[in-house]
């Protein structure tokens, strides 16, 4: 393993030091470990509080700032955040507007944040969260019950982020949260494995020839390995699955002020004519120049199922530590996504 790393335990807690150091805007707590705007609370706004397992940076700690997260929470590397980490982050950055917890499905999380809601509202504090399960390759896997969270967390902790900073209030917030996750969709495609430090050696192992398609951000499995192919057919298959995916439906958890209540949502299929925001995102080891290639493909691709590609973001956002390969989230796009989506931002990961 060859990391740049001093002792194994110490990784994500030196990492957010130096995050720390170089990002003046931050204040990084670390016991119990989170990310907030120097700037919190925000008056009068409400805050957006994300996280989940160290490794897929710059998400989320690097979301952190004006226009997007107001806090993040991040766990081991690979490993859920824990409810008080996330209590005390909305804690200190609710602005009396309330707290929106944007959540990836993975059953740790989903468990954590839940608690950590009802922690949060027995505050009086106003607390809602919304689920992100976007990933078309499989409807249940290792670390989740459903799809799983992916590359649409990044385009909703923009998109409402923006929201927030213009003064949407919590459901108003949650509403435009829970549209972004149903229009958006998307799939990975993994050349290599990645290694996680605690465990020393790489998660999963490869043919010198193969591909997984239909990865997660873990290493989780996904659709089928095959022998791997050039970029325009891997990306004309990972386009497909995504453009081609039926009408999805399921059974979500929302926080109502109150108590638990479940929603059935219905996300619609992409249909010709739609305008749609691309996201071509690396896993971590692929670099950006690979991924205009993929970008080229998609473009083409769109095209001839009569989407339009109106915005796009290209380039490492949601990685899975050293991994090789990329994943593509196509999302419908309407005026107000649009208008947030152009929004300003600023954060270590992101700006506009």
């Amino acid at each position: 393993m060859k990391k740049l790393i001093n002792n194994v335990e110490d990784v994500v807690q030196e990492q957010l030091q130096g995050m720390a150091l170089a990002h003046p805007e931050l204040t990084v707590k670390f016991d119990p470990c989170y990310v907030v705007r120097s700037d919190a609370p925000v008056k009068g706004k409400v805050a957006l509080v994300s996280g989940g397992g160290s490794g897929h940076e710059p998400m989320h700690g690097g979301f952190v700032g004006k226009g997007m997260l107001d806090g993040a929470c991040p766990g081991a590397v690979f490993t859920s955040p824990t409810p008080d980490q996330m209590y005390e982050c909305a804690k200190a950055v609710d602005g009396g507007a309330g707290v929106l917890f944007i959540v990836k499905n993975y059953t740790g999380d989903v468990m954590n944040f839940e608690a950590a809601a009802e922690l949060v509202a027995a505050e009086g504090i106003k607390v809602q969260n919304i689920l992100i399960d976007d990933d078309v390759a499989v409807k249940d896997s290792l670390w989740t019950a459903g799809r799983r969270g992916v590359g649409t967390t990044v385009l909703a902790e923009k998109i409402v982020g923006a929201a927030a900073e213009a003064g949407y209030d919590l459901d108003n917030c949650a509403d435009l949260c829970r549209k972004v996750n149903q229009y958006g969709r998307s799939f990975g495609v993994a050349l290599t494995s990645c290694t996680v430090p605690a465990a020393g050696k790489p998660t999963f192992v490869l043919g010198e020839d193969e591909v997984e398609m239909g990865i997660g951000i873990h290493g989780e499995p996904g659709t089928h390995r095959m022998p791997i192919k050039s970029v325009d057919e891997m990306t004309a298959y990972a386009a497909a699955q995504i453009i081609d995916d039926p009408a999805y439906t399921r059974v979500v958890r929302e926080w109502d002020g109150q108590g638990w209540a479940e929603k059935t949502l219905t996300d619609a299929p992409f249909a010709k004519g739609d305008q749609v925001i691309a996201f071509v995102n690396s896993m971590g080891g692929t670099p950006v120049s690979e991924l205009y290639a993929v970008y080229r493909k998609l473009d083409e691709v769109c095209k001839a199922k009569g989407l339009t590609i109106v915005r796009n973001l290209v380039g490492p956002y949601i990685t899975s530590l050293e991994m090789q390969g990329f994943s593509i989230t196509l999302l419908r796009a309407d005026d107000e996504i649009l208008k947030f989506w152009d929004a300003p931002a600023k954060t270590p990961g992101f700006v506009r």
